[in-house]
């Protein structure tokens, strides 16, 4: 009798570290993260793509990226706008980048490349609503798990789609760029980042004071790049890759797996010019 009452008491144990875990969150996606895997150009998951005319309304078209395998069940989504004369070319590395960790990404063209932040705040909206309602891999996407992300004017228009639909899970403008400084309304957990060489949104101007606006109960970060340039998100970086990995698995996927790259803060250093968070998170 002794022997059949501690099984089930092992097996509890055992499970702790296993299944039960898992289902503890049923939105973690992929294998335990390390620092290497949230660096290396590709996560843990095979993905496809496909291309999405302009035609559909609303916005530019565009590209979605997505874990071929539906075995893990539905994922959390994003949608990417460019910047300021930019077209979707200019951040298409992130679409692979952040997909084949477990996410279906859209990268966007705009309606026109001279469209305003909040025009692209709108863009984003649609390019969301067109990803979990119309698109042939709706079927892959949970609605109620997405974010924004965005790059020049396309990073103030992120800013704006947090503030307008507060549903969403996550925000990380790209050096992003708005006439508007306070956004003490988002309630969106946000990772402003900006480049310390930033001529054109300089963050004194820009991603400082978005950050600072932004309330402080909020779960909220400032990562600044060191020694960088409005572009730096143009092109494949590794450092936003893995800090906008962290974030979006984070509150998307509300993987506290991720928090050890978030919290406590990254120290400044060759990559990094600052640091700011509200750790611990919520």
């Amino acid at each position: 009798m002794q022997l059949r009452s501690l099984i089930p008491i092992a097996l509890s144990l055992l499970l702790v570290g296993g299944t039960a875990h898992a289902a503890d969150n049923p939105y973690e996606r992929g294998p335990a993260p390390t620092t290497a895997s949230i660096e290396a150009a590709r996560g843990p998951f095979a993905i496809s793509q496909t291309s999405v005319s302009s035609l559909v309304g609303g916005f530019g078209g565009g590209t979605i990226y997505y874990p071929t395998s539906t075995a893990s069940g539905t994922f959390g989504a994003v949608a990417i706008s460019p910047g300021f004369t930019g077209t979707q070319a200019t951040i298409a590395w992130l679409g692979p980048r952040i997909a084949s960790q477990g996410f279906v990404v859209f990268t966007i063209d705009t309606t026109t490349v001279f469209d305003q932040p909040d025009s692209r705040a709108t863009q984003l909206l649609a390019a969301l609503d067109y990803l979990t309602q119309r698109s042939d891999v709706r079927s892959r996407v949970d609605a109620t798990r997405l974010g924004v992300m965005g790059h020049s004017m396309g990073g103030g228009g992120s800013l704006r789609a947090a503030a307008q639909r507060p549903a969403l899970q996550a925000a990380i403008p790209l050096t992003g760029w708005h006439t508007t400084k306070n956004w003490s309304t988002v309630r969106v957990p946000t990772m402003v980042i900006g480049a310390e060489n930033d001529s054109i949104a300089p963050v004194a101007q820009h991603s400082e004071p978005f950050y600072t606006s932004l309330p402080s109960t909020l779960d909220k970060a400032y990562l600044e790049l060191n020694n960088a340039s409005h572009l730096a998100p143009n092109t494949s970086n590794t450092t936003i890759a893995k800090y906008s990995i962290s974030w979006l698995k984070r509150f998307i996927d509300n993987d506290t797996r991720y928090e050890q790259f978030l919290c406590p803060a990254p120290r400044p250093g060759t990559l990094i010019e600052e640091y700011r968070d509200t750790c611990p998170h919520s």
